[in-house]
């Protein structure tokens, strides 16, 4: 399939615990959607390096790496594995920056989906998953000072040019119900 064609490609926008990687699990259990994470090539180095995965770390990596290559440089990966990936459904996990989007919005099939959730419940979930090292010591104070991070900032922005919004306050049947109508209209 030639430059994404009839693939359907999720790219999930939204602040720090809002759903990004519930939404992508569920497509790949659901429907055998292939995932790609901004954050696995971070994690990737990581190792390499023997450097914890955290939060920080991540986010220095990031920006090393952008400004040494460019601003679209991880956006320029996760474009060629989704145009390598034989998926039909393809869902983006972590969509930070209006870069990120780039190489993306130029294939066919693309959709950009904000996942929203307050606060405070996306607290209280990165305290439960403890994904990174230093999640599940975290304070709703420390969450502000997360978000407030170079990383962060430009979420807002980015969701602004979602064609879909996820409401991810309320049950995980509510989230997967709002899934599939986006599958619907984005051509499944």
């Amino acid at each position: 399939m030639p430059n994404g064609a009839n693939k359907i490609i999720l790219g999930f926008v939204g602040p720090i615990a809002s759903g990004k990687g519930t939404v992508c699990r569920y497509l790949e259990t659901k429907h055998g959607a292939s995932v790609f994470r901004f954050s696995t090539m971070l994690r990737d180095i990581l190792n390499r390096l023997y450097l914890e995965q955290n939060r920080t770390n991540m986010q220095n990596v990031s920006l090393a790496l952008r400004q040494t290559f460019g601003d679209d440089l991880l956006a320029s990966v996760v474009a060629k594995d989704v145009t390598n990936s034989p998926a039909k459904i393809i869902a983006i996990d972590g969509v930070r920056r209006e870069p990120d989007i780039k190489y993306l919005r130029e294939l066919p099939g693309f959709h950009l989906i904000e996942i929203a959730a307050d606060q405070k419940i996306r607290w209280q979930r990165i305290i439960k998953r403890g994904e990174n090292a230093d999640d599940a010591k975290k304070t709703l104070a420390e969450l502000r000072q997360d978000e407030l991070k170079e990383a962060e900032q430009q979420i807002k922005e980015v969701a602004k040019l979602a064609e879909f919004i996820l409401d991810n306050n309320g049950t995980l049947d509510e989230l997967h119900r709002q899934i599939e109508e986006i599958l619907q209209k984005a051509g499944k």
